[in-house]
């Protein structure tokens, strides 16, 4: 079943639910934000610790991805995924009420379970019904939309805060997931949307072992994982490189950073359009290249010549370069999968913020330089240079 038969113009509606859906991550990691001062004098504690509530979201995301994904496997995507949504409203709108530190702390991994359950469904959803260039398409069309998330997120909470206190954020991020819910069941699962039905019953360990069995699948996962921790390691010192060692005001710094989403837009769009002609596979390669370029450009300019509007546009390519790299990933990936698609959509994504994650905070511990920073990007790249160049190819 494709999803032309489903309805008719139906790939920009499901694509910008499921979209939604992927946000609730980057939504609910970024909205919260500028409130820290505001949560931390509520709650009497300093933003130190409520910054905690960021790490325990994260790491609580990957959980709620691998024991979510089996289980959509095993009943199928509507009930994980429907689930996923409710919880992550109930909890959204009881950390607007926590009264302590450890509430928030509670309810946050709450929260962050139910968001694992609901994004771990997205991808394996398009691999029941698409594949090959068709899924790579659709991922395509699907990240264009997630890339304004992260974008827009800051600005929302920001924009809240100005009328209401911080709870509103929350109660905010309620209503959208139980809006969410509701369109989801009306659209995503009007029809028989179940998975394709295993030949017999498997527990979870079962089910990993399965998708760790396919090898060539791998390589496309640690793609994932060291592409996506070049990027996390410019989010993490992006605040450091622009504004403490290049002097960029708050508002200056905003735009800077956004010149990378531009330019990811950029990579996503040509991506599209790529597809009509070329496989994931090879666009992948290019992708994975010109990301290693934009990094040569950054030890270039680091080392000989530190200026800001060298330095910016070579960052642009290195971290734009993700706009075409994430949605063939996952197409290449997925494509191993027309079974236990929710535990293989479930690994890739556990791995890359689990590894990506723990690289990005280990990077703590390098030289206080941005040459240090380039390095260390270009460490992750080479790893996926040898990948998406070396070896046998991967399933076409």
């Amino acid at each position: 079943m494709s999803y032309q038969q489903h309805q008719s113009h139906p790939h920009a509606g499901i694509a910008v639910i499921m979209a939604m859906t992927m946000a609730l991550g980057p939504l609910a990691l970024d909205a919260y934000l500028p409130a820290f001062p505001a949560m931390a004098a509520s709650l009497n504690v300093s933003a130190h610790q409520i910054s905690l509530s960021v790490s325990i979201y994260v790491f609580v995301l990957a959980l709620g991805q691998l024991v979510g994904g089996p289980l959509s496997d095993r009943w199928g995507r509507a009930p994980v995924m429907l689930a996923g949504l409710t919880t992550f409203g109930f909890a959204s709108f009881l950390i607007g009420h926590a009264q302590t530190l450890n509430q928030l702390l509670l309810l946050r991994a709450l929260q962050a379970f139910g968001g694992g359950w609901a994004t771990v469904c997205v991808p394996a959803m398009v691999r029941d019904r698409l594949s090959g260039v068709e899924a790579a398409r659709f991922f395509s069309l699907i990240g264009l939309i997630m890339i304004l998330a992260p974008a827009i997120a800051p600005s929302l909470g920001s924009l809240i805060l100005m009328s209401y206190n911080w709870p509103a954020i929350f109660i905010v991020l309620t209503i959208y997931a139980l809006v969410l819910a509701l369109l989801s069941k009306r659209v995503l699962f009007r029809g028989n949307f179940k998975p394709p039905a295993p030949t017999e019953v498997l527990s979870i360990w079962k089910r990993y072992g399965v998708v760790f069995s396919v090898r060539p699948a791998l390589r496309y996962m640690l793609l994932q994982t060291f592409s996506f921790a070049v990027m996390l390691l410019f989010i993490t010192h992006s605040s450091f490189i622009y504004q403490e060692h290049f002097g960029a005001s708050e508002s200056k710094f905003a735009l800077l950073f956004g010149a990378n989403i531009l330019f990811m837009v950029i990579a996503n769009l040509s991506n599209r359009k790529l597809l009509k002609q070329f496989s994931p596979q090879n666009i992948l390669r290019w992708s994975i290249t010109l990301q290693a370029i934009g990094i040569v450009l950054l030890i270039l300019v680091s080392a000989l010549a530190p200026v800001i509007w060298l330095f910016l546009p070579a960052m642009m390519i290195t971290v734009g370069a993700m706009g075409a790299v994430t949605p063939n990933t996952q197409a290449c990936f997925m494509e191993y999968f027309s079974r236990n698609g929710g535990t293989a959509s479930a690994l890739l994504g556990a791995t890359q913020f689990s590894v990506a994650g723990l690289i990005s905070a280990a990077s703590a511990l390098l030289p206080e330089t941005i040459l240090a920073v380039v390095l260390a990007q270009a460490g992750c790249s080479l790893i996926c240079l040898l990948l998406v160049w070396g070896g046998a190819n991967g399933k076409s």
